[in-house]
């Protein structure tokens, strides 16, 4: 849809000079253009303050295009002329000195509101313009020709002209031909300047959006240049810090936290940025009375349509209350599972003790004591431990606990006992009943199977299936050994350890080569889900 009709009228009361929304509603749909002229003058107004003109003024390419539209025509004055309220200006013009004359005088209110391009021979006869004060003064206009400057709707917003001060009978219809080109080419960098400031007005929307959900967030939040140069944090971090916005920027940040952090701080942050890896760091940040307060540090790139990093964003969180926290959990949590072991000392000479005035029960006793040992040694290896006391193994290793309980019946000459096959993670809930298990297991093969001679062996496989663990006892190289007539007190706690508290089956075969046991047990009893 062209619209043609627009007339010089000034702002009608109460119209606002820019009216975004119905700008954008003509671009969508041509019926909602206004009806009345003073309606179309203010929408063209509004479309030509869209385009943000002045950006234009002494651009290299529109002064281009006058010098050669001047050359192709002889003509010794080229504009390019926006018509506004008040005023037609120039924001490209060869040939002539001033910037802008009033609109009262302005040919190019005329020209921009044809179909093509418009010419004037003699100004001096035209009853339009010969008493136009560009005729009677300076510069002088005799002949004119200009073609109109048209939005992407159609509305007119000016036009590109070729003046001389000589009366001429016509343009060549090359010269026209390539005045309409030229108007065409000047129209398109007024629409690319159009939706340069659009995408701009979106991105500093976008961005004064982000500041303030970020200010409003209760962790400090920053921003990178893929460098890793700090350019933004939000007023969380700055009120923490106490330090004035944009004293650290840049690498200034590294200043803020405790001096046996830095180095560390520094070499994360680095090799984040040189892999692209996720960034995340426990450090001592310093806040705004000096104290020094662990804080998370947490930070993820942003990524272009080619994965090339664009910036990187991230977070600090104070965990100081929350770290203190857990150290004194931890604390309490030592010196209670300190006391478990003591009750299992505890115990375990009382048990020895009670077998003095009884020793007919010693061989009982012993067996009882045995397995209280076990259920010390399950203990100590998923108790919490410090740095010092921790144990070699992983603690929720299935297989570390193995190694630990068994390691009475290991011979240094070879390996008795080998544990193979796929690891389980384990906890305290799942380590006290499998070590009654294999510690009864071990027993009895001690006392009448393969432990019971120097060339016996057993293995111990692990393995996942799905939602099942299967554990496997097969022992080797033992006396011959057959089912027992009835089922001892071992047999019950097995059955009570694996079945009743961890839900499985337990399957024995009394092979020739040795006894061989089977054991399912679910997946989720060895150990707790993180919410649990």
């Amino acid at each position: 849809m062209s619209i043609v009709c627009y007339l010089p009228l000034a702002y009608p009361q109460g119209v606002s000079r820019y009216d975004e929304k119905a700008v954008s509603r003509l671009m969508m749909d041509p019926s909602n253009a206004p009806q009345t002229e003073a309606d179309l003058e203010v929408q063209r107004l509004n479309i030509l303050f869209e385009h943000d003109a002045a950006a234009l003024a002494g651009d290299d390419r529109l002064t281009e295009i006058t010098r050669f539209a001047a050359d192709l025509c002889d003509t010794p004055i080229c504009l390019v002329s926006l018509v506004e309220q008040d005023r037609q200006w120039f924001p490209a013009k060869t040939g002539l000195d001033v910037d802008e004359t009033p609109r009262s005088s302005s040919f190019c209110a005329h020209a921009m509101r044809g179909q093509g391009p418009m010419v004037v021979a003699d100004a001096t006869v035209d009853p339009r313009f010969r008493e136009n004060p560009l005729v009677t003064g300076e510069p002088n206009i005799r002949f004119y020709a200009g073609a109109p400057l048209l939005s992407a709707e159609g509305a007119p917003l000016g036009a590109l002209c070729v003046i001389d001060t000589a009366p001429r009978e016509a343009l060549t219809n090359l010269q026209m031909q390539g005045l309409s080109v030229m108007a065409t080419a000047v129209s398109s960098l007024l629409a690319e300047r159009r939706a340069a400031r659009k995408a701009g007005r979106q991105l500093d929307e976008q961005d004064q959006k982000f500041r303030v959900l970020a200010d409003t967030m209760p962790q400090m939040v920053w921003s990178t240049l893929p460098d890793g140069y700090h350019d933004y944090y939000n007023a969380r971090w700055y009120e923490f810090t106490g330090m004035p916005p944009g004293s650290t920027d840049g690498e200034g940040w590294n200043g803020m936290f405790h001096p046996d952090d830095q180095e560390r701080a520094w070499r994360v942050w680095k090799h984040s940025l040189e892999t692209g890896e996720p960034y995340e760091i426990e450090y001592r940040l310093r806040n705004a009375t000096g104290e020094y307060r662990w804080t998370l540090g947490r930070a993820l790139p942003i990524r272009d349509e080619n994965g090339a990093i664009q910036r990187w964003f991230g977070t600090c969180t104070d965990i100081h209350d929350t770290k203190q926290l857990l150290e004194q959990r931890e604390i309490i949590a030592h010196e209670l599972s300190h006391r478990i072991k003591n009750i299992f000392a505890v115990i375990s000479g009382l048990v020895s003790l009670s077998t003095r005035y009884r020793p007919e029960f010693s061989e009982v006793a012993k067996d009882l004591r045995d397995r209280i040992t076990a259920l010390g040694r399950a203990h100590d290896f998923v108790r919490p431990h410090s740095e010092a006391s921790r144990p070699i193994q992983r603690q929720s290793s299935l297989h570390g606990m193995l190694e630990e309980l068994l390691s009475p019946y290991r011979e240094k000459s070879h390996d008795r006992i080998v544990v193979q096959g796929q690891d389980v993670d384990i906890d305290d809930r799942s380590a006290t009943p499998l070590a009654l298990v294999f510690h009864e297991f071990a027993t009895n093969a001690a006392k009448y199977g393969a432990l019971a001679v120097a060339e016996g062996q057993v293995r111990i496989h692990t393995a996942c299936d799905g939602d099942i663990v299967n554990l496997r006892w097969i022992e080797q190289g033992g006396p011959p050994v057959a089912p027992p007539t009835e089922d001892g007190f071992g047999t019950k706690l097995i059955e009570l350890s694996a079945a009743r508290q961890l839900g499985g089956t337990v399957t024995k075969d009394w092979l020739p080569s040795g006894l061989s046991v089977t054991i399912n047990l679910p997946k989720n009893a060895m150990r707790r889900s993180n919410g649990s």
